[in-house]
């Protein structure tokens, strides 16, 4: 029976948790990483300010297990359903398509977690900044990654520069942030859609692969 408590106490504790990282990342969005003061938090999420304590001792901790946190988010919501998608350019076109979809759908009120955490931390030395520049780098990796099983598919011609195209698909992705707010949202995303479409069109060696346009 003690351990079954235990167990209850643990599974509450952890969503518990998770649920204030959700809207720790939330409001990251909006307000960065410093913005995560303990009353904000606490208020947004539901919690008291013992509650809190009780998982994190630190503001660096949070901030750190936030990046985290937006991590697995991106995994779900923009990977995993790419994911699905035949590997080569299919799926590179899937991946920009799913990330465009998941700012429109304004899961994030601020758009993303990551632009603004880049911003915040990029001239600030320390802990948060690596883990941000680690999920960064991990995101670009797995960008050229799949741009390279397209080469070995026959899908994109050797001797493609892969890092080059993942850095193209990423700074395309990114500029759709910066712009919906002041641009609109149907010009942005449908320019972000259709510069990365013409683009593995343009280097494909089957372009019929693709859409001949975005939806």
């Amino acid at each position: 029976m003690a351990d079954t408590k235990t167990d209850g106490r643990r599974i509450r504790g952890e969503r518990s948790r998770e649920a204030i990282l959700e809207r720790a990342v939330a409001l990251a969005s909006v307000h960065g990483l410093d913005g995560l003061t303990l009353g904000r938090l606490a208020e947004a999420a539901g919690v008291s300010k013992s509650g809190f304590f009780a998982h994190w001792r630190d503001k660096e901790q949070l901030q750190l297990d936030a990046v985290d946190w937006a991590s697995r988010q991106w995994t779900e919501r923009i990977v995993k359903p790419a994911l699905r998608r035949p590997a080569g350019i299919r799926r590179l076109l899937a991946l920009h398509e799913a990330r465009l979809a998941f700012y429109a759908d304004g899961v994030l009120p601020g758009g993303c977690f990551f632009f603004v955490a880049q911003v915040e931390f990029d001239d600030r030395p320390g802990p948060v900044r690596d883990r941000v520049a680690q999920a960064m780098s991990r995101w670009l990796a797995f960008l050229e990654r799949q741009a390279a099983e397209a080469v070995k598919l026959g899908e994109l011609p050797p001797g493609t520069d892969t890092a080059q195209l993942a850095y193209e698909i990423e700074a395309l992705g990114e500029a759709a942030v910066v712009q919906v707010r002041l641009l609109g949202r149907d010009l942005v995303y449908t320019r972000a859609r259709r510069a990365v479409l013409h683009r593995l069109r343009a280097l494909a060696t089957d372009p019929s692969l693709l859409p001949e346009e975005s939806a």
